[in-house]
């Protein structure tokens, strides 16, 4: 049985480790770039059982991913290789630290093939959560299918949606993005916004509203990030902020797949809504004080130790 299943792309990813035009660059350091894997991570470090279904290519890059994701103790069971298509790739070019530029070689990758008979019944009914980011439906027509099938899935045997829009405008136009995400975010229970999501959405900035918003098209509560400010919740008719916590931010790339992992990892653990809500702004927070993406996820003690560390750290 699982805590928490998703399904997503996850790419290997490229940094070129010197500065300038990436035409010169002759060195790269290689990590793995996903969202939903992210997120996976952070949950399973906290003793969370945690399952991925994805394609990936029949190919060393495939082979790559699988081993990173096994290795953060996240089930593949349900990942197949696709002998036809490639796995997908980003590359990060560093002009200088205030310009950095990401490509991405993602079209006709094999997670963008994912399709509805990718997605098992019997392997979304035995998790407690689904977890789905507005990125997945983005990739391609047959994606999509299969994001509406999991949920349909997940509703069947009352397992419950959690939803990350996770807006990601070069991927899709804005007129088809809003229309997909308004219609996912009405069937899921929790819903995972920021203030530039809700904006886009919603036309509106104002946390208080943009969660309400979110209420009124159906999700059971809503939980606004707002960055180092920490998060604003309305749950049942309980609505309240949850102070963020003060760091030395180094690279904000993560931030919300942390918050996500902590918020989630405190309802597994039956905290109350704000004790969760607060879990997923300090790991949102750790996440910022390392470089890369899932480096600075923790685990039980680690978390601790910095949540009692920061306690008086919190933004007021």
């Amino acid at each position: 049985m699982m805590d928490v299943v998703t399904l997503g792309e996850t790419m290997v990813s490229f940094t070129s480790q010197t500065t300038g035009l990436m035409r010169y660059a002759r060195q790269y350091q290689s990590a793995f770039a996903g969202a939903e894997t992210n997120t996976m991570a952070g949950l399973s470090r906290l003793g969370h059982r945690t399952g991925w279904i994805s394609r990936v290519g029949d190919d060393e890059l495939g082979a790559s991913v699988l081993s990173f994701v096994r290795g953060e103790g996240i089930d593949v069971s349900r990942v197949n290789k696709d002998e036809s298509s490639p796995t997908g790739l980003m590359l990060k070019e560093i002009i200088n630290e205030e310009n950095v530029r990401v490509y991405y070689y993602r079209k006709g990758s094999a997670a963008s093939n994912l399709n509805p008979d990718d997605i098992s019944e019997k392997y979304i009914a035995q998790a407690k959560y689904l977890y789905i980011t507005g990125i997945t439906p983005a990739l391609s027509s047959s994606c999509l299918a299969a994001v509406l099938q999991s949920i349909t899935y997940a509703k069947k045997h009352s397992v419950k949606v959690i939803f990350d829009p996770n807006l990601r405008k070069k991927l899709w136009g804005e007129e088809k993005a809003r229309e997909v995400l308004l219609k996912i975010a009405s069937e899921s229970d929790i819903v995972l916004p920021g203030i530039s999501e809700g904006e886009f959405l919603f036309g509106i900035k104002d946390e208080k509203e943009i969660a309400r918003q979110f209420k009124e098209i159906g999700a059971a509560s809503a939980v606004v990030k707002l960055g180092e400010q920490g998060a604003y919740y309305l749950a049942g008719k309980e609505g309240k902020y949850v102070a963020g916590f003060k760091v030395k931010s180094i690279d904000p790339v993560g931030a919300g797949d942390g918050f996500a992992a902590g918020f989630i990892s405190g309802l597994l653990d039956e905290l109350s809504y704000e004790e969760a809500v607060l879990r997923g702004c300090a790991i949102g927070a750790m996440v910022t004080t390392t470089v890369g993406d899932i480096e600075g996820l923790p685990d039980h003690r680690l978390l601790g130790d910095f949540m009692a560390e920061t306690k008086e750290d919190v933004v007021r």
